[in-house]
């Protein structure tokens, strides 16, 4: 085997080992995209219904009593 040879083995072998943290990261990533994804659809489920009915209480004040 000559030098050239082993320099490139190496670089092929250093290579197959760099590329499991960027797998990594990548999967955690999509994790982190799909949980953020999921939180943002339940708060937009949870929000109130718009046109909604609306109950309004007033208290109505005797008028004062005259003599006929």
């Amino acid at each position: 085997m000559s030098l050239d040879t082993d320099a490139r083995v190496a670089r092929r072998v250093a290579r197959k080992r760099r590329t499991w943290p960027r797998v990594l990261a990548a999967v955690v990533a999509a994790v982190v995209l799909f949980a953020l994804g999921v939180a943002l659809g339940l708060a937009l489920d949870d929000r109130p219904v718009p046109g909604g009915t609306q109950t309004s209480v007033r208290t109505l004040e005797p008028l004062p009593q005259t003599s006929p």
